[in-house]
């Protein structure tokens, strides 16, 4: 059942969203081909947020995962055609609302996390170098293996063929990016410590952290997980089919449901939800005021 915030906000929800997310992509290697000055304007740097760039909280999901290259191109690809069936699987509004979380967790992250490096770091560097260590190590590739992670726990069983040939069930693939993480963050405090100077360390676990904070509230912390499974959605598209071809073929002025009971539809109010009753004669339906306090007939 769709939540309230899905019943008033889910028909703003951007379809084919992965598409314009590697759109974006195309167009800051484009920018960053052309001008390198400019692409330089769309990064998230902190500090010239604080000037007065705020364009800068939005640009960035411009800015380039990799170098560009062949493998870079395929990856891309890849991640359109995991996308699109996340956004199959999920609804449109759910896997808008898993992007749209990694890209605010992430802005909004890392302006709070320069805030506490300038209140701690503020007397042996620069605000403004503090800003610009942010800025270089925000980035959409931790968005993107937000996608990849969440398309291996949505469909674990799956196969991907390694160099075209192995195949190799998805899963594994997950928990390869997730060793890739635990790898970045080591090689991050080890070249730290080889300076004595943390903050870029700091910086890097941070970013990471917040760019997959979508993949760890959907999968770890929600309670409500299991209705992303294929074998979940399967279900219930099966039922809902089912319920839809023992239903009326409609009632006057083109509602689609009615209570037996109060004899209200969903043009009467919009936030009505209906069930049918198993041990009634007739596939009769009810209202949720009515779902059990009906007499059975």
């Amino acid at each position: 059942m769709a939540s309230k915030f899905e019943k008033k906000f889910g028909k703003y929800a951007v379809k084919n969203l992965t598409l314009y997310l590697i759109i974006g992509y195309v167009l800051g290697y484009i920018i960053h081909l052309i001008n390198p000055n400019m692409y330089d304007l769309l990064t998230l740097d902190p500090y010239m947020v604080f000037q007065g760039q705020v364009w800068r909280l939005v640009t960035w999901v411009l800015t380039m995962p990799e170098q560009l290259s062949i493998f870079t191109i395929i990856m891309l690809f890849l991640y359109y055609s995991l996308g699109q069936s996340l956004e199959r699987t999920w609804g449109t509004y759910k896997y808008n609302v898993y992007l749209f979380s990694g890209f605010l967790f992430t802005a909004v992250g890392a302006m709070i996390l320069y805030i506490v490096l300038c209140a701690y770091y503020g007397s042996m560097l620069s605000v403004s170098i503090i800003g610009n260590n942010i800025g270089a190590c925000v980035s959409t590739y931790y968005i993107n293996m937000s996608i990849f992670l969440a398309f291996a726990a949505t469909y674990p069983d799956m196969q991907l063929l390694l160099y075209f040939i192995i195949p190799i069930k998805v899963k594994w693939f997950g928990l390869l990016y997730g060793a890739f993480i635990f790898v970045d963050i080591f090689e991050a405090f080890r070249a730290a410590g080889e300076i004595g100077i943390y903050m870029n360390a700091i910086i890097v676990t941070v970013l990471i952290v917040l760019s997959l904070l979508n993949f760890i509230i959907y999968f770890f912390m929600g309670q409500k997980r299991q209705q992303f499974r294929p074998k979940q959605i399967k279900r219930k598209q099966q039922y809902r089919k089912s319920v839809r071809h023992s239903m009326p073929q409609g009632y006057a002025g083109g509602a689609k449901h009615k209570c037996a009971v109060c004899g209200r539809t969903e043009l009467d109010d919009p936030n009505l939800t209906f069930r049918y009753c198993s041990k009634c004669s007739g596939n009769k339906e009810y209202c949720q005021e009515h779902l059990f306090t009906h007499t059975h007939s």
